[in-house]
């Protein structure tokens, strides 16, 4: 029988926990822009008019059930997990449940027309998401009039609060592209209260910059950990905060700790690709490895910072060289095939990937506030209307939320790296060898001779469990394999005082998913105290801790959080 692993996210701040299960991540959106939208818009305006006998037949069937909800005879209801109906009054009140029934009987007639529909499996995907985005536009809860608790606050502030949403709409128009801010940026200062461990830049290229942390220990385990992240986001979500840090964690736990924080590129760099990436960090480990005087190093890479280390370990592995020992790989999928289709793959065909190199390439860049805002719309109820109703209806602030400013923060893909990242979805190279080279080198997993730990989140759309434990068994039989309780960036920030976190781990002999789960083990707590016990036996002999950091040969410079972390360039 599966086990079930009830998700430990909190009901306290709705806003909140939504964002941090919805933060950008390398997706198939990577290469889509607005016009994809409007196209799968087209596809459903043009089965309705090839189908008019379908289309009539759904209208007849929406008026029948029309007159059992003006009958008070419709049972139709809400999902229990749509939060935007919790307010009591849509089931005290008869008017407000009948324009709930309405709504909702009329979004399931258009979705069922789509269904019906001649239209081939992939456009009915491609309507169903369109059709869905204009659905959730329109609900009742998204205006004043009918949105029970605005009208309520409203009433209670005496007009204060339409007057305060008011300002808050002119602000986002003017400062936020007409999008509701997620985020309330004020309260936060980079290498102030957010990024704050200690720590300096020994070592500097091109691409990135590598940061030593001062120890937290006296005595340190050899082999260091450096933590490659997402291109597409900058490095400090593993440091936002003392009570949510795995970095200040890990140090505490005795490792010696390196992140790599990447520079923000502009135009000028266009013809950076994964190649020139992986170029510069393996001079980065280099630097490490001469630092700490250990043969080889831990890698960490989670989400398409995990793609990275995988590409880098590979090609690594293709020349002969053992400089990564271990490799733990959060929320990361490799083989693409597994991710499975949650809409958003149904955009990314050949025409919609070519439109999308044209534009960086026209560009030099692919401007992640852009790809933030395409994203935004792919989940509107909890990126665009809870905001819409939270800052304008109810006239509030946005959160100021740590995760919500790390996932505004965003950065810039060169041409080259975003028809790298495209090209991943059609030529599959971590599951099929030779079919990517960098710098002469054929990617070829099989070569890959590492310890793995790969950890997925039970409720993670972005990079869906499933797909991740396929992570898992690229690098092999014996990765151990942890799935927790939680959603995309909170497998990451998941601290040992997070009582409600539960996980289940195992070796990924079983040949998917499902089969993994029924015989893995279920355990209460962090997986982060697991890990730190699986790296701490892979991780060398412990030796006193350095009493400065750097070396002779790459001193200390600046403090962490180092300088490229503060570029935050757009695209031309």
């Amino acid at each position: 029988m599966t086990k079930r692993l009830d998700s430990n996210e909190s009901e306290s701040d709705p806003l909140s926990d939504q964002a941090a299960n919805n933060t950008l991540a390398l997706n198939p959106l990577v290469g889509v822009h607005g016009k994809d939208l409007m196209d799968s818009a087209a596809v459903m305006l043009k089965a309705m008019m090839t189908e008019p006998m379908a289309a009539a037949e759904q209208s007849l069937s929406l008026v029948a059930e029309f007159t059992k909800i003006l009958t008070g005879q419709s049972d139709r209801a809400p999902p229990a997990g749509d939060k935007r109906f919790k307010d009591a009054t849509w089931k005290e009140s008869t008017l407000h449940r009948s324009v709930l029934q309405a709504y909702l009987a009329w979004g399931g007639a258009i979705n069922t027309f789509i269904q019906k529909s001649g239209l081939s499996d992939i456009d009915k995907t491609r309507a169903h998401l369109f059709a869905d985005i204009f659905i959730d536009a329109v609900a009742p809860t998204n205006n004043l009039l009918g949105n029970p608790a605005a009208v309520r606050r409203f009433l209670d502030t005496g007009g204060q609060s339409l007057w305060e949403g008011s300002k808050n709409y002119l602000n986002d128009l003017v400062k936020n592209g007409g999008l509701p801010s997620q985020v309330d940026k004020s309260p936060f200062k980079l290498g102030g209260n957010i990024a704050t461990t200690a720590g300096a830049v020994v070592f500097r290229n091109d691409l990135l910059e590598v940061i030593q942390y001062t120890a937290g220990a006296p005595l340190v385990r050899k082999r260091p950990i450096v933590v490659t992240p997402p291109q597409i986001n900058k490095f400090y979500c593993l440091d936002l905060s003392p009570d949510k840090s795995l970095v200040q964690f890990m140090l505490k736990s005795g490792f010696q700790m390196f992140c790599v924080s990447w520079r923000n590129p502009t135009a000028e760099q266009r013809d950076w690709g994964l190649d020139t990436y992986i170029a510069a960090l393996d001079e980065a480990t280099d630097a490490v490895r001469e630092i700490t005087t250990s043969d080889d190093v831990t890698m960490m890479g989670a989400c398409s910072g995990g793609i990275t280390t995988a590409a880098y370990a590979a090609w690594l592995a293709g020349r002969g060289e053992a400089k990564i020992k271990n490799i733990v790989a959060p929320v990361c999928v490799l083989d693409v095939s597994s991710s499975g289709d949650n809409g958003l793959g149904s955009l990314m065909t050949p025409e919609t990937m070519l439109a999308a190199k044209a534009v960086s390439q026209h560009r030099g860049v692919l401007d992640g506030e852009e790809l933030a805002r395409v994203f935004a719309w792919m989940r509107p109820n909890d990126l665009i209307w809870n905001y819409w109703v939270n800052n304008y209806l109810l006239g509030k602030q946005p959160p100021a939320f740590d995760i919500l400013f790390w996932n505004a923060d965003t950065t810039c893909l060169p041409a080259r790296l975003h028809h790298d990242y495209i090209d991943l979805y059609s030529t599959n190279p971590f599951v099929r060898a030779n079919k990517l080279k960098l710098n002469g080198v054929a990617v070829d997993m099989k070569r890959v001779k590492v310890d793995a730990y790969v950890v997925a989140g039970v409720t993670d759309h972005i990079t869906p469990w499933k797909a991740v434990y396929q992570t898992a068994k690229i690098y092999g039989d014996d990765t151990t394999f942890v799935l927790s309780n939680a959603g995309h960036l909170q497998c990451l920030l998941n601290p040992p005082t997070n009582s409600k976190a539960t996980f289940v781990s195992g070796l990924a002999k079983a040949p998917n998913g499902d089969t993994f789960l029924e015989n893995a083990e279920k355990k209460n707590g962090s997986w982060w105290l697991h890990w730190r016990d699986w790296l701490a036996e892979r991780s060398g002999a412990q030796i006193p801790a350095p009493v400065k950091l750097g070396s002779a040969r790459h001193p200390a410079g600046i403090a962490a959080p180092g300088t490229y972390v503060f570029d935050r360039q757009r695209a031309g």
